[in-house]
């Protein structure tokens, strides 16, 4: 429920009608039957399950940056900065801040360009000509892309998740990126881009505190899953591509040089022995959270946003 926007789910007609007969009781409501659109996420009914994309939803954004006509790119963001034009934004700043709002709410059936749209409003206060450039590189992307949306298929309800991080990758700061994305079967149903609050001193530190973050959004879903009668009886498996950060949380004895994540590891370790969690490792080039943690080229990026179960509308 959104404001006064109202979506109700089940597996029985007959509860459904009988809920929303009680709602009109009290409140005057207007029933528009089987979703299509709700929130500015357009939703098609496929024999497999459902298709959430935001198309019209992206050509508005593109209407208001004045790019609905201009030249697709095939990423959403460059591997390198193309300049060094770090000259603050005047009348522009403004549209900047409406645009990049705009993306972060495309994410949520764009998860390709999370960590592009998380980059861009991280400068929303004092934008640069850099900055704009970098935007207009993302619109451009969406441009070519604004078909593709996020498949919820029918599966299992066993979770997975993968967890990464950029060590030290803002070169202003040195902080590092976390990333994870989780799946219920096939069906991608979480994701998260978020710059870590301290500076990690190794590689292993940023892995085991994006580690520490997967695992509180695993238990809010376990948990979720049990509200809804629908607890899993196995751990939910973590896949990490740092084995000394898989060595950390699996080993039981504390080491002395890692006493300032202790909060992260007695976390991790303590969903470790109750069962809630069981990690293991994963491959570099199989890590679809590396989408999520820095920027890539075509075809890695082609490779990742097919297994985020990215893909365009059919026609």
């Amino acid at each position: 429920m959104y404001v006064d926007d109202l979506l109700i789910s089940g597996n029985n007609r007959d509860n459904i009608y009988a809920l929303i007969s009680k709602l009109q009781l009290q409140f005057s409501l207007k029933e528009l039957g089987t979703i299509s659109f709700f929130l500015g996420i357009q939703v098609l009914h496929k024999p497999t399950g459902y298709f959430l994309h935001q198309a019209q939803y992206t050509q508005d954004i593109l209407q208001s940056a004045g790019l609905k006509d201009c030249k697709p790119s095939q990423t959403p963001i460059a591997l390198k900065p193309s300049s060094n034009n770090n000259n603050f934004l005047n009348s522009d700043s403004k549209l900047y801040g409406q645009i990049a709002g705009s993306l972060q709410y495309l994410t949520i059936t764009r998860p390709d360009i999370a960590y592009a749209t998380n980059m861009i409003c991280q400068h929303m206060h004092n934008p640069t000509e850099q900055d704009f450039t970098a935007l207009k590189r993302l619109l451009r992307y969406i441009r070519g892309t604004y078909q593709f949306g996020l498949p919820i298929t029918r599966g299992n309800l066993q979770l997975t998740s993968f967890s990464d991080s950029d060590w030290a990758s803002d070169s202003n700061d040195r902080k590092s990126i976390s990333g994870f994305c989780t799946y219920m079967g096939d069906t991608l149903v979480s994701w998260c881009v978020k710059k870590q609050a301290t500076v990690a001193k190794s590689s292993t530190e940023a892995e085991y505190r994006a580690l520490a973050s997967t695992t509180s959004d695993v238990i809010w879903l376990r948990r979720l899953l049990t509200d809804f009668e629908a607890a899993s009886s196995t751990p939910t498996t973590l896949l990490c591509d740092n084995t000394s950060a898989l060595t950390l949380a699996n080993n039981p004895v504390f080491h002395a040089r890692m006493k300032h994540i202790e909060t992260d590891y007695h976390f991790i370790r303590e969903r470790i022995l109750s069962k809630e969690i069981t990690v293991h490792h994963i491959n570099s080039v199989d890590q679809p959270a590396d989408i999520l943690t820095k920027p890539l080229g075509l075809a890695r990026l082609k490779m990742l946003r097919d297994k985020l179960t990215i893909q365009p509308l059919e026609p």
